[in-house]
């Protein structure tokens, strides 16, 4: 895996996105499998903050307050949409 693989990766996870999925059911008829139900999800994973924090660079979140914290998370959101538009 190359680092820019893992760099997409995280960005990903930083940004949230969603994911399909798909469950079959089969049954065995006759010697053949026959498929019996399927059924396709669709779930929204969340934008993950230490995931954004991870690609911004350290920094110490524990001194900052309820406020400071949200206008950073803000910030850390729109540079990373910014990043991704581009």
């Amino acid at each position: 895996m190359k680092k820019d693989d893992v760099k997409q990766a995280i960005l990903k996870v930083a940004l949230g996105y969603s994911v399909e999925e798909v469950t079959e059911e089969y049954d065995a008829h006759e010697g053949e499998l026959r498929l019996v139900k399927r059924k396709e999800t669709k779930k929204d994973i969340p934008p993950d903050l230490k995931a954004a924090m991870l690609l911004m660079g350290k920094k110490d979140y524990a001194a900052l307050s309820d406020d400071e914290l949200e206008s950073e998370r803000d910030r850390l959101l729109a540079q990373l949409k910014e990043e991704k538009d581009e």
